[in-house]
């Protein structure tokens, strides 16, 4: 038997708790079908957000280094800790120091040995300065913690999409770089400087439609094709 008011509810079962009316003063349930700020999603048209590339682990260059530096440090400290010992010192370390001294510093194999290291040194600061990931074009932020990206031959195959539906155009080449997306299209029928247009206006809508932070120019040519014979 249940209490009036009581619906059947089994015990512990949850409750959507009324919300209050700013306005009125007064009190309404909550809508689950009504979309709160929280859940809506941004359009293209409030887009601002900026966002920068995306920077590489580096996981390889960094595996190497790592292991190439353990390598040496531990070798080297195995023959100074079997000098202290009473052992003597490994050749290549006797063979190193004797080099190291007779040796001048214009010594072609000197020279060598420091434009190399030199080199090396360089990759390594170029691969910790740069982002790295070329090919990953960073979307535009609307949410603070979200970032996405899009790979740059899947942006090329989206404009290639759009430029073929455009009338006249025959075939399609399109390079999407990070500054500038360049389209060289074959148009078969119609005037060269319409077709250039539509595809312009046709391009322009799908780079914006890509979401892209910085979007790239476009660079638009339009031939006839080559006559067969």
């Amino acid at each position: 038997m249940t209490e009036p008011g009581d619906h059947g509810d089994p015990a512990g079962s949850t409750r959507r708790m009324p919300t209050m009316d700013q306005d009125g003063g007064g009190t309404h349930p909550s809508d689950p079908a009504t979309p709160t700020d929280h859940d809506r999603v941004p359009t293209l048209e409030q887009g601002g957000g900026r966002a920068g590339r995306f920077w590489s682990a580096r996981r390889i260059p960094a595996a190497l280094l790592a292991l190439v530096l353990l390598g040496a440090a531990g070798l080297l400290l195995y023959d100074i800790a079997a000098v202290r010992a009473g052992h003597p010192a490994m050749q290549w370390r006797r063979s190193l120091a004797d080099g190291l001294a007779d040796r001048q510093l214009d010594d072609v194999a000197v020279l060598i040995g420091a434009g190399a290291a030199a080199l090396i040194g360089l990759w390594l600061l170029l691969l910790a300065l740069t982002p790295g990931l070329r090919d990953l074009l960073p979307m535009r932020r609307d949410r603070a913690g979200v970032r996405a990206g899009l790979d740059r031959t899947a942006a090329a195959l989206v404009l290639r999409d759009r430029a073929v539906r455009v009338p006249g155009v025959q075939s399609v080449r399109v390079r999407m770089g990070r500054r500038r997306a360049k389209v060289r299209a074959l148009s078969h029928f119609r005037e060269l400087d319409d077709v250039r247009a539509d595809l312009n206006t046709t391009l322009t809508t799908a780079v914006r439609e890509l979401g892209l932070a910085k979007p790239p120019g476009l660079s638009v040519q339009v031939n006839r094709p080559a006559k067969k014979g």
